[in-house]
């Protein structure tokens, strides 16, 4: 999508360690018009998918999530990250990630009673990179027998492989902007 390319090259920073921030207009303070374009997007690729329900993970694809939703006119559900193993219940599915930007390990809770095995799932996050939180989802989704339709990213990290081992998966990834690399200098190349 030439606009989020535009505007990450525009006002992304490049941190050391292949991190990227877009928390100028993505993550932290979001730009309302660029992710309904992006929203957009995500609805014009899945819109016959039959889609019942969007999920993410807790933090920053929240505000992504809500906005896709409007277009497919769903419910969205959020994975919550938990450091307490004690809030794993029977009235939860869970997983576990490792957040690549933060290098912990979390549990992933998603209530039972709000995904079911009718649910056609698009998932929705705002990076993917080693492609941990998107597989974290997808296990949630699995194990409550629901389908997963397909994953959006708003960005992806390529040369990191999360992407390439989930469409290997078997599952459609539309990403709207393709890193293929970084530089420690603050340069952006996309795929």
């Amino acid at each position: 999508m030439k606009l989020l390319e535009e505007r990450i090259l525009k006002d992304a920073e490049v941190l050391p360690g292949n991190v990227i921030k877009v928390d100028s207009f993505i993550n932290h303070q979001m730009d309302t018009e660029l992710i309904s374009k992006c929203s957009e997007a995500w609805y014009e690729a899945f819109k016959d998918a039959g889609v019942t329900k969007i999920l993410t993970i807790d933090g920053s694809g929240i505000g992504i999530a809500c906005l896709t939703a409007l277009h497919f006119k769903v419910p969205v559900l959020f994975a919550k990250k938990s450091n307490a193993t004690s809030k794993v219940t029977d009235e939860f599915y869970s997983t576990t990630v490792v957040s690549f930007t933060h290098g912990h390990e979390y549990n992933v809770l998603a209530k039972k009673k709000f995904i079911t095995k009718e649910d056609r799932v698009l998932i929705i996050d705002d990076f993917l990179a080693n492609g941990s939180a998107m597989r974290a989802l997808i296990s949630l989704v699995k194990n409550a027998g629901a389908t997963v339709v397909g994953c959006g990213a708003a960005v992806e990290k390529v040369y990191q492989g999360g992407g390439e081992y989930i469409r290997r998966l078997g599952y459609r990834v539309e990403s709207l902007a393709r890193i293929s690399s970084l530089s420690d200098d603050g340069k952006i190349e996309f795929c």
